[in-house]
């Protein structure tokens, strides 16, 4: 049976957070003297909520999880670390991760002094649970799923998933940072089954708002009242948080943008298929593709000296000479496939 005790870090289960007078207080239209605020230039003179209740709220009526079973942060990226920081000894512990996948995972495990046990992939870049158990022994705390990957685009089989969510007794990290793009619905409506799963998702993709870093982890109330814990006071800016409220105020225009993304994903997929220099176009359920090419390299530069930006991803394992495309406007992509056009007119 997991236990979040039999993981938490013992410093930090001894930690006495910082607090403040705001978060003790749950009325509204009080006259605000008690964090040495400029009384001027309002509504901004003020700090925002520490625990975005009202933000919360309106994300557990979009995806179901009770806002006690919610941590919102600085992206993604925050919630990672905090795991990080909570659960894993530096120099002690492990984690598990399948590659390729998201740098950040790595990274974050870098800076936190905590060593990572990579498993690749099956060629396909599907997952095998057997593979990353065995990895598993008393010093691994996490291990770090992302499904849809990135950058291979493809959904984990839900039964890979399962079979290593109760089968291992740390916490199981599931990114779904792209599952509105999805065929298939992720594993928000199973939280509860599980105490020993953490599903990040955000608003960077399907939202269109990667420039106001809104991350969510949704997790049991105890290891969200840890990551509350061990946060910064007021880690999501009143900007961030009025941006967000009022994006969520309304599903029509994201369900939009996601059905012309993926109208245009299956066009430029058609017109990649085309070319002679493009061995292979992987499975996605994301907003992005990869593409086997026969010189990612030399693509990559010239796509780069048209002002066309794609990802070079051919260093990653199992990723050699594969672009990562995201999909962009119908002009954009028109951009793209002219700009290939002349570089297929050059072979």
């Amino acid at each position: 049976m997991f236990s979040i005790k039999s993981i938490l870090r013992k410093n930090i289960s001894e930690l006495v957070p910082y607090s403040s007078a705001r978060s003790e207080f749950s009325g509204s239209d009080a006259v605000l003297m008690d964090a040495n605020e400029n009384p001027y230039n309002r509504p901004l003179n003020r700090y925002p909520d520490p625990l975005q209740l009202s933000l919360k709220k309106r994300i557990s009526e979009l995806k179901g999880p009770e806002p006690e079973k919610i941590f919102t942060g600085n992206g993604s990226d925050e919630a990672i670390d905090l795991l990080f920081r909570a659960f894993c000894e530096p120099g002690t512990d492990n984690v598990v991760i399948p590659e390729p996948t998201y740098g950040m995972y790595e990274v974050c495990a870098g800076v936190n002094n905590v060593q990572v046990r990579s498993v690749l992939l099956n060629e396909d870049f599907s997952l095998d649970g057997n593979r990353v158990l065995d990895e598993v022994d008393r010093g691994t705390k996490l291990v770090f799923l992302c499904s849809p990957n990135n950058p291979t685009a493809n959904s984990y089989e839900r039964s890979e998933i399962l079979k290593i969510i109760k089968n291992f007794n740390g916490l199981v990290v599931l990114d779904e940072a792209y599952i509105d793009f999805a065929p298939h619905d992720g594993f928000l409506k199973n939280l509860s089954d599980f105490p020993n799963l953490v599903v990040l998702q955000t608003l960077s993709k399907a939202w269109g708002l990667a420039g106001i870093r809104l991350g969510m982890a949704f997790a049991g109330k105890e290891i969200i009242s840890v990551m509350n814990k061990i946060k910064y006071p007021y880690n999501v800016n009143s900007l961030t948080l009025g941006k967000a409220t009022e994006a969520l105020a309304t599903t029509n225009e994201k369900d939009l943008w996601i059905r012309s993304i993926l109208t245009q994903k299956d066009n430029l997929v058609k017109k990649l298929s085309g070319y002679s220099f493009v061995k292979k176009i992987y499975p996605s359920d994301a907003n992005f593709m990869l593409a086997k090419v026969d010189d990612a390299d030399l693509i990559y530069e010239f796509l780069m000296k048209g002002n066309l930006i794609v990802r070079n991803r051919s260093k990653a394992p199992l990723c050699d000479n594969c672009l990562r495309i995201s999909v962009g406007t119908e002009t954009e992509n028109r951009l793209l496939i002219k700009r290939l056009d002349q570089y297929q007119s050059l072979k």
